[in-house]
């Protein structure tokens, strides 16, 4: 089995969710990868991230807000990228319910309530790690089906 790792902090601002999408982009171009897994894994990623920024610190900000990214390749019989997203923010006080879809503790944010959805149906798995008051780890794991060469 081969590994490999990436890991990117960035202050806890949504101009950083891009940066976030590029570095992943770049991280796993080296694997057989189709456009549809590729922006599934950014378009999760983009709203871990996003849900750290806007309901992890809650608007409360300070220079220690910052969003750590640890991304994985693990190569053996299929490639599975593993992403690891964490903020020390204010945590979840009740998975369950902030994993019900449509559910947002923001309603005035336009695009509120889907970003759980979207992580369960583009990646393999998530898990969701959270202390109250003691920050949220989300990880989320897709599996590479490892493509066979055709030969002309």
């Amino acid at each position: 089995m081969k590994q490999n790792k990436m890991t990117i902090e960035i202050k806890a601002i949504l101009e950083n969710v891009a940066t976030i999408r590029v570095a992943i982009s770049s991280f796993i171009s080296n694997l057989n990868i189709t456009i549809d897994e590729l922006m599934d894994i950014k378009t999760s990623v983009s709203e871990a991230v996003t849900n750290s920024i806007e309901h992890g610190y809650d608007g409360i900000y300070t220079e220690d807000s910052t969003v750590l990214v640890n991304a994985y390749i693990i190569s053996d019989d299929e490639d599975i990228v593993k992403i690891e997203v964490i903020d020390k923010g204010i945590g979840i006080e009740d998975i369950e319910l902030a994993t019900t879809p449509t559910y947002t503790s923001k309603p005035e944010l336009e695009h509120a309530g889907m970003g759980f959805t979207i992580m369960e149906s583009f990646m393999d798995e998530i898990v969701i790690d959270s202390t109250k008051d003691n920050g949220t780890m989300i990880t989320l794991t897709k599996k590479i089906k490892k493509k066979k060469s055709t030969v002309l």
